[in-house]
């Protein structure tokens, strides 16, 4: 028993230290290519930045779900990723906006909330573009390349998870930047942190082996017009 015991606490000890060396590796290979637009110092995108971006001729924002409160209202963490993708469009970063969320039943349909507020925000329904199956951060960026057809693209989300979104991105081929969109403190974040650490070893493997996403489906050139991508 006592030998079955140490097993374990070794296997245990060896796992958690390869789970944090992967983790190190993913945060450490993108961190650099993150912008904070909110600090102490600072409150919104400076001139440097929205040039530094622009520079970038991106072809679109990549708005990533965040949960709802609602069937009209999003989340606050969904919230400051809208908002800051709103503000990079107005600012001229990328002419458009491509936003992904889990649209998988009728009681949750994240795209719903997230087209209307940006609509109401008065971004054209043209520049807008809707993926109804980012059901996780791998499908985002897979379907943002495969679907969309978009190959440099800005990533909103807030900075944890910007982490993950980037290091897939350039493990699937494209060239990905983040603006992170913390503008509060968010409830629940520790726990969040802890299950990001996991689904960072997660998707530190499945990348390795590229599979599609959940679902497929016609392509939707990210250059054209949105409108045919909102299903309402």
């Amino acid at each position: 028993m006592g030998r079955l015991l140490a097993a374990v606490l070794i296997l245990g000890c060896i796992a958690g230290v390869t789970a944090m060396t992967i983790n190190n590796h993913v945060v450490s290979s993108v961190k650099d290519n993150i912008l904070t637009a909110f600090t102490e110092e600072k409150t919104e995108l400076s001139f440097s930045d929205i040039q530094k971006l622009q520079a970038e001729e991106a072809d679109c924002i990549l708005v990533l779900g965040a949960g709802i409160k609602d069937d009209e209202t999003p989340t606050p963490m969904l919230k400051d990723r809208l908002d800051m993708g709103i503000a990079l469009y107005e600012a001229g970063v990328a002419p458009k906006i491509l936003l992904s969320g889990d649209n998988g039943n009728i009681g949750h349909n994240e795209i719903h909330v997230m087209l209307n507020y940006v609509k109401d925000a008065g971004v054209p329904e043209e520049d807008i573009f809707c993926d109804h199956a980012g059901f996780s951060t791998y499908d985002s960026m897979y379907r943002a390349k495969e679907i969309f057809g978009a190959e440099n693209i800005i990533v909103v989300t807030q900075t944890y998870h910007e982490y993950r979104a980037l290091y897939i991105g350039e493990k699937l081929g494209l060239s990905v930047s983040g603006v992170a969109s913390d503008q509060m403190k968010y409830s629940g974040q520790p726990a969040r942190e802890i299950r990001e650490v996991l689904a960072r070893v997660k998707d530190f493997f499945k990348v390795m082996g590229q599979p599609e996403s959940l679902l497929g489906g016609e392509a939707i050139p990210i250059n054209g017009s949105g409108i045919i991508s909102h299903g309402e």
